[in-house]
């Protein structure tokens, strides 16, 4: 097959990621395609990547039509992320959509269904699964070493972490930490876990900081959100939840944006019949052998690198987008974290469990 010709929707942040995994392809991609609805900003962003102005537009629609891509990365604010995925999937394109699928399990049924319809690949951007602290902790789990997984903790916590512009604002997000940052480790449990169905949900969030409280030595997150918009703040600072599953395994969730705390705090802990596990950051195993209690450090980087985490997503995305290798990430497992999402919201906005319904 010849190159892949791929398109990028929304070239923000996340998107500079993309790029640079399928410039990291020159064999097997050819960038055909950039969009974004802020003309300088696309402009200066294919000059940087030196990718010719012609393939510069700012109408994703326009192009779709004209440079007819055979794969598209969806990296838009997430309530563009329907729209686009569908608008790509219906002109004939495979689609890489960022997390989250959408802005709620309604719109990420429709994209999952669009998916089947038009027979093309829809991946969902759950970059934590392709990671190499998840590489090794999979290893353990196969071999049986921490047994049956019957309760996890995970914690994505900042101090001083709202990433600015439309990250904040409902209308453009969906929510706070609970889908920009929380996704990410209810995704990476689950998909460690086997990937087993979620039945309930108890969950809290508060609004009671808010950004831009003080000025000092803890720096905010940034991102290069569109810069002719008035975002508003309204979402959640802080949010705690205990999601059950139907394997019996049970994760309690601490996500946060903003939050009284000493330092940013990023761990997973994972709880089996026969040892234990932890990631924070580097991958440990507790169990026992022969009588006695041991703590087990594998050799090897084991925290989370971010070298190479997105150029691995993304290279697999062209292996399945270009030879039909069996793609990681469905979009089922991205309607699934939006039915989590909802239920937190939910459960958090009446003070009572949430069935999750299918």
């Amino acid at each position: 097959m010849s190159k892949l010709r791929v398109a990028i929707i929304g070239t923000g942040g996340i998107s500079r990621e993309h790029m640079q995994g399928y410039l990291a392809l020159p064999e097997d991609v050819e960038v055909v395609g950039l969009c974004d609805i802020d003309e300088e900003k696309v402009r200066n962003y294919a000059k940087n990547y030196g990718i010719d102005e012609k393939c510069v537009y700012f109408d994703y629609r326009k192009m779709l039509a004209e440079v007819k891509p055979d794969a598209v990365s969806v990296c838009t604010w997430n309530a563009e992320h329907k729209p686009a995925t569908i608008a790509a999937l219906e002109a004939g394109a495979n689609v890489l959509c960022e997390k989250p699928m959408a802005m709620n399990t309604a719109e990420a049924m429709e994209m999952e269904a669009v998916a089947k319809k038009t027979g093309k690949l829809l991946m969902v951007g759950f970059v934590r699964r392709f990671g190499n602290d998840a590489e090794v902790l999979t290893d353990f789990i196969k071999g049986g070493t921490l047994g049956e997984l019957y309760y996890a903790k995970a914690t994505y916590l900042r101090r001083n972490g709202w990433p600015g512009g439309w990250f904040g604002d409902k209308e453009y997000s969906g929510g706070g930490p609970v889908i920009d940052l929380g996704i990410h480790v209810m995704d990476l449990v689950r998909y460690l876990a086997g990937n087993p169905k979620p039945v309930s949900v108890f969950a809290a969030t508060y609004d009671n900081l808010g950004p831009n409280r003080a000025v000092g030595g803890r720096g905010a997150w940034t991102s290069s959100s569109h810069k002719k918009k008035d975002y508003k703040y309204n979402v959640e600072d802080f949010a705690s939840a205990m999601i059950r599953f139907d394997s019996g395994l049970t994760l309690s969730l601490e996500t946060s944006f903003n939050l009284n705390i000493k330092k940013d705090v990023g761990n997973i802990e994972l709880f089996g019949t026969k040892g234990g596990a932890s990631v924070s950051p580097e991958v440990e195993i507790y169990t026992d052998i022969n009588g006695r209690f041991v703590d087990v450090t594998p050799f090897g980087e084991t925290a989370l690198s971010f070298n190479g985490l997105f150029a691995r997503e993304i290279a697999h995305f062209v292996d399945c987008a270009k030879n039909g290798a069996p793609c990681r990430v469905s979009p089922a497992d991205g309607v699934t974290l939006m039915r989590m999402i909802d239920a937190i919201y939910e459960s958090a906005a009446t003070g009572h469990e949430v069935e999750i319904k299918y």
